[in-house]
This record gives C-alpha cells, sequence and structure tokens, in this order.
C-alpha cells in the first residue's frame, strides 16, 4: 500500500484539507493508498482543523473535523512513498530534517507555487482549493 504525508507548518490549513480531499477520493475510488497529515511547528497539537478549512471542506462535501494536528515527529516517514509540503518554507525544512521523498503541492500542476497559509490568508481559500484539487489528482495518478 503507498503511503502520502501532507505537511505544513500547523496541521490545521492546508494539510487537513489535502489529507481530507484525497482519502475522500481514495475511499470513493477504493484506492491501496494511505493519507495522513502533519504539522512542522508544536503550535496546535491536538487541535482540529481551522474553521475556515473546515467550511471550506464542508462546502465541498467533505468533513475534516475528524482529523488533529500531529507533529512531524509523532511519524516514521521513511514509511511514506511521497511527502507533500504545503509551501518552499514546509520544504526547505523538511529537507533540512533530512526527510527524503519530498515535493511541494506546486509541483503537481502548479509550476511549484506555494498553496496560500488559510490561517493568514482566508480570503485566498478558493485558490488554495483548486491548487489541493488539481494537486491532489495528480498525486494519485502518481501513486497508483
Amino acid at each position: 500500500m503507498k503511503q502520502v504525508l501532507f505537511v505544513c507548518l500547523g496541521n490545521i490549513c492546508r494539510s487537513p484539507l489535502a489529507h481530507g480531499l484525497m482519502e475522500h477520493r481514495i475511499k470513493h475510488l477504493k484506492l491501496p493508498i494511505k493519507v495522513d497529515s502533519a504539522a512542522l511547528s508544536h503550535y496546535h497539537i491536538g487541535e482540529p482543523p481551522c474553521s475556515v478549512s473546515q467550511k471550506l471542506a464542508r462546502s465541498k462535501g467533505i468533513d475534516i473535523s475528524y482529523i488533529r494536528s500531529q507533529h512531524i515527529s509523532e511519524f516514521d516517514l521513511s514509511k511514506y512513498d511521497l511527502i507533500v509540503a504545503m509551501d518552499e518554507d514546509n520544504k526547505q525544512e523538511l529537507l533540512a530534517l533530512g526527510v527524503q521523498n519530498v515535493k511541494k503541492l506546486g509541483d503537481f500542476g502548479f509550476d511549484g507555487k506555494d498553496v496560500a497559509d488559510l490561517y493568514y490568508e482566508p480570503h485566498k481559500k478558493e485558490e488554495a482549493w483548486k491548487m489541493i484539487e488539481k494537486g491532489t489528482l495528480e498525486i494519485i495518478k502518481l501513486v497508483v
């Protein structure tokens, strides 16, 4: 079974959106992929996704309220076939930690563009959703 991990700073905005959408697709398509998400910081450990992300996902027919922020140290990163950072800072921090198989979500159809951080830029939620929507489709194609 392939495994994908989405990573952002707090694991309360972008990475849970990608996690929830990809998990939703995997269930419907009955694909052998395990997906999870994690934070690089300890700021929000144990918290659910922020209200902006939960409302956005719900408006698209997806429930992400069950996801809780987890720190990346809780994961055996060597088990993941792909680790997807939401922005360049996340990617560089993962690389500095010696993490392998790191790509940015923006590498999947958006010329490496960063996904807007909805904690600081909630007005960019539709732009972020479009990137996550297309990026997760491309990731599924890659790992299946």
